[in-house]
Parts: structure tokens; C-alpha cells; sequence
């Protein structure tokens, strides 16, 4: 195996960072391809635990070349921040961490945009406020600035003063309260975070293209989940970013056009933060006990994660359109000693039984369907075995979707792994 791709298979906030820094260990290269800062790895290494927004989660292996690809939208100021944070840790220089000089970068604009979107709409998607959604409306709109054109103030200001075009009679009539900068400011402010880049600025397709040429491992790291495609997610309740398995080819690349293992992340159980229908979400005391003992809280945004049962509608879905190969289940541990223990095994749809979704298919008008299994009761230490309740309610799951479950994590830490299939 030369290529694995580690992607979300539910709504974001599986456990990726974890998985992805442990399998960082054995790769030469790790590719974070689309998304911003408005995702958030946890990692925690001998009880220092650390959230990374845009530096991939290898960056804590200093043979590990961290590259961003230019499928990501960039903000440069918590890029620099990030840098920052983790260089008390680790030591960071442009030999270990590459961006991708086109890649998109996310303005002041975009952030004051996307905040009072948010703010004065009564249907809200459920947007972190981080310019995600509006850096990627001007890259497809081919108004965006990208990181290369920061490195030439007057290119700069002329491109700023097109993209602040259109925005400039947003703010003046739908959101005057909004205090907006100029566009000398935000050329200025743009340009000295270009110039602390610049170190780091590559073009990572060809470096990317070269690595496979030399046969370097390489591990591509995605960000969200699947269920918040653009395309393939709960739409409109979705990022603005393909995180399925596509999404590594237009925002990376990838030679010869495949990737060797796709290792879907998935908890054992379901979370989603933010708006949008969630079949399986428990509104009950079980819910919230389940949002306790998993410490259910987003890493960017600290908001409070619906909890539910596993969906494997949802799951089979996932698989089907990012060609998953193998998943890896967490935080099992959570669902130890609880009174009971369900998973959604298919829905009622219209009268009839799916047990697989489509893109588009309304998920606030589906029943789950579920199958009831003995709770189990493992304690997961050191020498963790699965016990016959905790192993009949794995091979269910194996059974149903169809490929190897290869990882079992059950706690936050490095060591709370399990690895039933060899990956590099």
C-alpha cells in the first residue's frame, strides 16, 4: 500500500485526528485537501491535548512531510497562529510543511459576510462564522484571491478591490451594522501574513505528483464528514467543500488516479453539530447521557453534538460514494454499561423499507428501523479483548455494511487503539 485516504463517514467529528496522527507515523507525506479552519482534529499526546484547524494531523512527525493542498481555503492568520501553538511542540519549517501557492485564501470580508448571513437568517445552516462558505463562493464566482497573489501588494489591492465589488453593496444594504475595512486595509493586512507564508508556499501538485513518482507514502487527510458534502451531504445542512473521496482529486491530486485503502472514519455511535434533519437522534436522557460520557463538543466551536444510534443507512451510504474499503469505529467505549443499545438498521420511506439513502432524499421524512443487542459491559484496558456482546454487536455491523471494521479506538489518547487490519 502507497496511498490511504482517512475521510468521515458520518457528519464530521468522528475521531479522524487521532487515527490520522498514528498512521502519520508510517507515511513520508500527509495531505490536508479541502475545508478551512472551520474543522477541528484533536489530538492528544501523552495528556497534552492539542486541536489543529488547517495543519494536517501529521504534523506532530517530524519525518512527515504536512502538506495543504490548494483544494483548501486558507486563512492566513490562523494559519500563523496554528503554526505558533504547535511549534512549542513539535519544530515546523518548510521542510515539513508545504502550501499549496494557489490555494484559496479567506478574507476579512468573507468572515463578516458569513457571520451576518448566519445571524440574520431565521433557516440557519449551522455555519461556524470562519468565511468558509463565502471563500469558496468567490473561488467558483473566479473572484478569489489565492495565496501566490499576496506576494505583490499592487496585484493584491486590484484583485481585493474586484472581489469587495459586489460585497461592498451587501454590507452598505443588507447588513449596514457590519463595520467593514477598506480595501487598502485589507490589501495591507493581507500582504504582511503573505510575506510570513511565503516560506512555506509550494506547488504541492507537482511536489505531490513527484512524491508517488518515488514511491513515498502518502496519507490524505479530509476534514468534515461525507454527510456534509456539497454534493453527497444533507443538503442545505452541508459545508461548502467536497470531503467525500473526489475531493482528493480536485483538491490534492493523486498519480495514476487512485488511491491504494479508503478508510472511512465512524463513530459507534452518531453525533452532528449544527442544523439539518438527523434520523436517529435521541432527544431523551440517553441522549444526553451518551453527550456527557463522550465529552460531545465541538473542537472548533464548542457547541453541543446531537447524539444518536448508529445509522447504517447513512454508513452504507458513505461507503457507496467514497468507494470506503475499510472503517475504522470509535469512541466504542462510550456505549459500555449503558442500560441499552440499538443501531438503525434501515428506514420506512413512503411507505416502503430503504436501507441505503440517495442524494437528495428528504432524511426528515424517513423512520429509523432498529435492531435492539444485549449492552455490552468491556472495560477496555491495556489488554482489551472484545467481549461475545461487544463482538456480536461488531460483526452486525460487518456484516451489514459489507467491508472489514480495521480499527477499534476507545479513549483519546494514542495508546486506546486497537488495529485489526495492517495499514502501510
Amino acid at each position: 500500500m502507497q496511498t490511504l485516504a482517512i475521510i468521515g463517514a458520518q457528519w464530521g467529528d468522528e475521531g479522524k485526528g487521532k487515527i490520522t496522527d498514528l498512521l502519520s507515523e508510517k507515511c513520508d507525506v500527509i495531505v490536508r485537501y479541502q475545508g478551512g479552519n472551520n474543522a477541528g482534529h484533536t489530538i492528544i499526546i501523552n495528556g497534552v491535548k492539542t486541536v489543529l484547524h488547517l495543519l494536517p494531523s501529521g504534523i506532530f512527525h517530524t519525518h512527515c512531510v504536512s502538506v495543504i493542498g490548494h483544494g483548501v481555503v486558507l486563512d492566513p492568520n490562523a494559519l500563523l497562529e496554528e503554526i505558533k501553538e504547535v511549534a512549542l511542540q513539535v519544530k515546523i519549517s518548510p521542510s515539513n510543511l508545504k502550501v499549496a501557492e494557489n490555494v484559496t485564501i479567506v478574507t476579512s470580508f468573507h468572515k463578516l459576510l458569513d457571520i451576518a448571513r448566519e445571524g440574520s437568517n431565521s433557516n440557519k445552516i449551522g455555519t461556524t462564522g470562519r468565511g468558509i462558505g463565502p471563500a469558496y463562493q468567490d473561488k467558483v464566482a473566479r473572484v478569489g484571491i489565492r495565496l501566490k497573489d499576496l506576494m505583490n501588494k499592487n496585484t493584491l489591492t486590484e484583485k481585493i478591490k474586484l472581489l469587495f465589488l459586489e460585497k461592498e453593496v451587501l454590507f452598505k444594504n443588507l447588513y449596514p451594522n457590519v463595520k467593514v475595512p477598506t480595501v487598502d486595509e485589507e490589501a495591507a493586512r493581507l500582504f504582511e501574513l503573505g510575506l510570513l507564508i511565503k516560506p512555506y508556499m509550494d506547488d504541492t501538485f507537482n511536489y505531490l505528483f513527484n512524491a508517488h513518482k518515488e514511491n513515498k507514502k502518502i496519507l490524505y487527510e479530509g476534514a468534515q464528514g461525507i454527510l456534509l458534502d456539497i454534493d453527497y451531504g444533507t443538503y442545505p445542512y452541508v459545508t461548502s467543500s467536497n470531503t467525500f473521496y473526489g475531493g482528493i482529486f480536485t483538491g490534492a491530486g493523486v498519480r495514476n488516479g487512485k488511491v491504494d485503502e479508503v478508510l472511512g472514519i465512524a463513530k459507534a455511535y452518531c453525533t452532528r453539530v449544527g442544523e439539518g434533519p438527523f434520523p436517529t437522534e435521541l432527544m431523551d436522557e440517553m441522549g444526553e447521557k451518551i453527550r456527557q460520557k463522550g465529552k460531545e463538543f465541538g473542537a472548533t466551536t464548542g457547541r453541543k453534538r446531537r447524539c444518536g444510534w448508529l445509522d447504517l443507512p447513512l454508513l452504507k451510504y458513505a461507503i457507496a460514494t467514497s468507494n470506503l474499503t475499510s472503517i475504522a469505529l470509535t469512541k466504542i467505549d462510550i456505549l459500555s454499561n449503558l442500560e441499552e443499545l440499538k443501531v438503525c438498521y434501515a428506514y420506512k420511506y413512503q411507505g416502503e423499507q430503504i436501507d441505503v439513502i440517495s442524494p437528495g432524499l428528504d432524511l426528515s421524512l424517513v423512520t429509523p428501523l432498529y435492531k435492539d443487542f444485549t449492552p455490552f459491559k468491556d472495560d477496555f484496558g491495556a489488554d482489551f479483548k472484545p467481549s461475545s456482546d461487544l463482538q456480536k454487536y461488531l460483526n452486525y455491523i460487518e456484516s451489514e455494511i459489507e467491508i472489514p471494521i480495521g480499527i477499534l479506538a476507545f479513549g483519546p489518547d494514542r495508546k486506546e487503539i486497537k488495529f485489526l487490519k495492517k495499514y502501510f
